[in-house]
């Protein structure tokens, strides 16, 4: 039999001997090397239509442990860079550039051309002041739709284009485009999607960081929406409402506690129903499994999806 990937993995998990876990990653670091500055950045055609790592890979390997443009393969970069371009442009691309890293000023390039240099310098020097009045002049003086956030402590700014969200990661000088299946790994930007999510979306539904490293959301279903429920499961001629909350309801909570840590539901002093979700990175369950998995955007905009639908069809309609 053959080695295989797996073998490898399990002996570097397993070997010790930090000599021979040293001559094996320099053996696969030059193997990169060679498969990045060699063999497909030779061929032009081939590193753009096929690139030999999925999604171009080990660029952001490169990029996430802290390697600068200079030590990227140039050619390959800017084609990656291109195609996030074009992606946000509404262009025809090859793959969409979902969970993409771009460095922050290649950032500012892309989703701000005329204004990068402005962008880096005051992104570099922390002005956000500054960098708001830009922001705040495309919004209102040239007709671009988008929403930003700086978070609490000015370690993220999130912008939101449509349905896609992108990070800027402001003291790692990179930026994560199109986030989709990457990981929230930092509590303070989860609060600052969540209210980010909550000013568009849902502004009156309540949240607040709690002691238990999560992000607690409270909305309710008002107490006249609650009157007006069938007691009964529902036949075909009643209302929406009653069919949610019989038949797809219980479902979505189900899909919630696979994202969230603490799920309460109570009649409250004013006898609405109360529903209150602590959220945390790390989700307590997962497919009803224990999982140290960490939580994914992806995730969140289902959590995001579920509120909004409650807070749309209820509490809008009855406050």
């Amino acid at each position: 039999m053959p080695l295989e990937p797996e073998h490898i993995d399990k002996f570097l998990e397993e070997e010790i001997d930090t000599k021979i876990k040293t001559e094996l990653l320099e053996l696969l670091k030059k193997r990169i090397d060679n498969l990045c500055f060699k063999e497909c950045e030779i061929d032009r055609i081939q590193c753009t239509l096929t690139p030999l790592c999925t999604r171009r890979t080990l660029l952001k390997l490169r990029l996430l442990n802290g390697l600068t443009i200079e030590d990227q393969p140039k050619f390959c970069y800017s084609v990656h860079k291109n195609i996030i371009f074009r992606d946000f442009r509404n262009k025809t691309v090859i793959y969409k550039p979902n969970d993409a890293y771009l460095y922050l000023v290649d950032f500012f390039d892309v989703f701000f051309h005329g204004d990068y240099r402005k962008l880096n310098k005051f992104f570099s020097k922390q002005d956000f002041k500054g960098a708001k009045k830009i922001f705040e002049d495309r919004i209102n003086n040239r007709e671009e739709n988008f929403q930003y956030l700086l978070t609490k402590n000015k370690n993220f700014m999130i912008f939101k284009y449509d349905e896609k969200i992108h990070v800027c990661f402001i003291i790692e000088n990179y930026a994560l485009c199109n986030a989709n299946r990457e990981n929230i790994s930092n509590l303070e930007l989860l609060f600052g999607l969540c209210k980010l999510f909550a000013k568009i979306y849902f502004p009156e539904v309540k949240l607040k960081l709690n002691h238990s490293n999560c992000v607690e959301i409270k909305t309710f279903i008002p107490k006249d929406a609650l009157l007006k429920i069938s007691k009964t499961p529902p036949t075909d001629e009643d209302s929406k409402s009653d069919n949610y909350i019989w038949n797809v309801f219980p479902g979505e909570l189900d899909a919630l506690s696979q994202f969230c840590k603490e799920i309460n539901i109570y009649i409250d002093s004013k006898e609405n129903l109360a529903i209150k979700l602590n959220i945390g990175v790390v989700p307590e369950v997962r497919m009803n499994k224990n999982s140290n998995a960490l939580l994914r955007y992806r995730d969140l905009r289902l959590v995001f999806n579920i509120i909004y639908r409650l807070y749309n069809d209820f509490y809008i309609l009855h406050v």
